[in-house]
């Protein structure tokens, strides 16, 4: 049993964005909807919360109304393990919604996403003079990771490692 579980605050469209999360993702599922009931504060009928979960981790998408929006201050991070997998994730996510440095980006309802390589502690421990010629690329992405590109700033610019 996951003990801590992370809400999503949706405006009015988190069945819609959980729909389009697991079908990006491929793996997940709704386990839960509760409806809004006659006294409470959405139309009677509509989904009040829906629990589901995506890649094994639980969550909770509520339909709470404008008041709440996300922000870059929390983010999903998706680790992949090769480029066809980062291609997949990043343009099933980012579509209808923008890119952002660093591979991170906004989905079409403003949540941020982090799309990355699976190992990417590789990168950041070791040799001082690789991990920092790998952070210098990765700071320098405007959007997606080209995970060539990432092991070549690693390896050093001539691909040989240091």
């Amino acid at each position: 049993m996951q003990k801590i579980v992370t809400n999503l605050w949706f405006d009015n469209n988190a069945e819609e964005a959980i729909e389009h999360y697991i079908s990006v993702l491929g793996d997940g599922k709704v386990l839960n909807v509760v409806n809004y009931g006659a006294d409470q504060m959405g139309e009677e009928g509509n989904a009040m919360a829906v629990e589901f979960e995506l890649l094994g981790q639980r969550f909770v998408g509520i339909n709470g109304g404008p008041m709440f929006t996300f922000s870059e201050a929390i983010s999903l991070e998706v680790r992949c393990a090769d480029q066809a997998e980062i291609d997949r994730v990043w343009d099933g996510l980012v579509e209808g919604g923008e890119e952002q440095p660093c591979g991170w980006l906004k989905d079409k309802y403003g949540l941020s996403w982090q799309v990355g390589p699976e190992n990417f502690a590789d990168y950041t421990t070791g040799d001082p003079a690789a991990v920092a010629r790998f952070m210098a690329k990765m700071l320098s992405t405007n959007g997606k990771f080209n995970l060539a590109e990432l092991q070549a700033a690693y390896d050093g610019a001539d691909g040989d490692a240091d």
